[in-house]
């Protein structure tokens, strides 16, 4: 699949309107503890400004629904852009108001506008023509640097495409090489390929999981999701997280590894508490006598050893989801000891975005990993082999 690319784009001079995926995490006092994000559309941005453009940038940030709420106000990556770029970032107070039509339209060569948050406005997640429209009147090109949101049919993602012929639009050089990084992964991987999957729930993963067996060699199952496929083994998992009504896909999921020869394992060991808090009692049981009224909150040091046993030879690692519930440093053991083996490989390590980013983040082996996707739910997407609402309007087209 080739991109519109935007180096085919004759931009000299003009104005181009940049979606971008600045929903970056902040503590409580509105301080960014992470600017990954930003730091990703910085290429995109100054080729831009390279090119003498005026730059008009647009994200979205948290869930506003649709109202206008301070905390997930922009202001903050403003200031975050602003030393990252090293020049003034002018912030509008609207998305398509007066402040922010005014602005981008007196918006001169290498000057940057950043609108308000897009979901201060009802039909962005509508996909509303009518907010496509105005966010498309404010430049002559459109690009879309947003990966993390791309498989969203928002209006500043997949409406205002349709208003953009092809000389007019492309993707900019994040999205170019997610769907280029991605692509590769699952057509051509490095072999032995194994896949580490983890998180809360099957049903998040249940078509990734389906989508990814014919092109792995091995699948490792972690955090929440697993107890799903103990139970369906007959096992004891006492309180732990279930999906009573996907038994049956977690068994199917199982079948079909069989079939197609891909090895799949399951934690042999959890880590067990009475409740889910830091301060609860816990300890260390065999995946298959997890004490009734307990529940399984993290892998237990047998599954490490496992598993870094399993990965010792593999030279592809796709990662998407922690193995346990890693936001509690007495259930971050298990995910936190896998990251650090994944790391240390000599394998090309994937991480698919999400808490898994976050994961690899907090405990500083980000710079260890390949890469690192910005985008979640669209790296899930991506390996369910569905192409993305943002990304299908700016494939080119084959000429006949």
């Amino acid at each position: 699949m080739e991109l519109l690319n935007i180096k085919n784009l004759d931009l000299a001079g003009k104005k181009v309107f940049i979606r971008c995926d600045f929903n970056v995490p902040m503590d409580e006092f509105g301080n960014i503890s992470d600017d990954r994000r930003i730091r990703s559309a910085l290429a995109t941005i100054n080729y831009c400004i390279d090119q003498d453009c005026a730059v008009i940038l647009a994200s979205h940030s948290g869930r506003p629904d649709g109202k206008v709420i301070e905390k997930y106000s922009l202001a903050p990556v403003a200031k975050r852009l602003q030393q990252l770029l090293k020049r003034d970032v002018i912030l509008a107070k609207d998305v398509v108001g007066e402040d922010a039509i005014s602005k981008a339209k007196a918006l001169k060569e290498t000057e940057i506008l950043l609108l308000e948050n897009l979901r201060y406005e009802p039909g962005e997640t509508e996909n509303e023509l009518e907010l496509s429209e105005k966010l498309a009147s404010m430049a002559e090109f459109y690009v879309n640097d947003a990966f993390g949101v791309s498989h969203r049919a928002h209006s500043s993602v997949e409406g205002i495409t349709h208003l953009f012929d092809e000389e007019h639009k492309a993707a900019g050089f994040l999205l170019q090489k997610e769907i280029q990084f991605f692509g590769k992964l699952i057509q051509q991987p490095v072999r032995p390929f194994a896949a580490i999957v983890g998180g809360s729930k099957v049903s998040g993963k249940l078509e990734a999981l389906v989508n990814l067996l014919p092109k792995v060699d091995k699948v490792l199952i972690g955090g929440g999701m697993a107890f799903t496929f103990l139970k369906q083994m007959g096992y004891n998992i006492g309180a732990s997280l279930v999906e009573d009504d996907l038994l049956q896909d977690a068994q199917h999921i199982m079948d079909e590894a069989r079939r197609l020869g891909v090895k799949f394992y399951l934690p042999v060991d959890v880590v067990a508490a009475e409740r889910f808090a830091e301060d609860s009692v816990s300890k260390l049981v065999s995946a298959q006598e997890i004490p009734d009224n307990w529940m399984g909150l993290d892998i237990g040091p047998a599954t490490v050893r496992l598993y870094r046993e399993v990965l010792n030879d593999v030279q592809t690692v796709l990662w998407n989801g922690p193995m346990g519930v890693y936001e509690m440093e007495k259930f971050a053991r298990g995910s936190n000891k896998i990251a650090h083996f994944v790391a240390d490989s000599y394998a090309t390590t994937v991480v698919g975005g999400g808490d898994t980013a976050d994961l690899v983040q907090r405990i500083g082996l980000d710079e260890e990993m390949t890469f690192i996707s910005t985008g979640g739910g669209a790296s899930l997407e991506l390996l369910e082999g569905k192409i993305l609402p943002g990304v299908l309007p700016l494939i080119k087209k084959e000429e006949a």
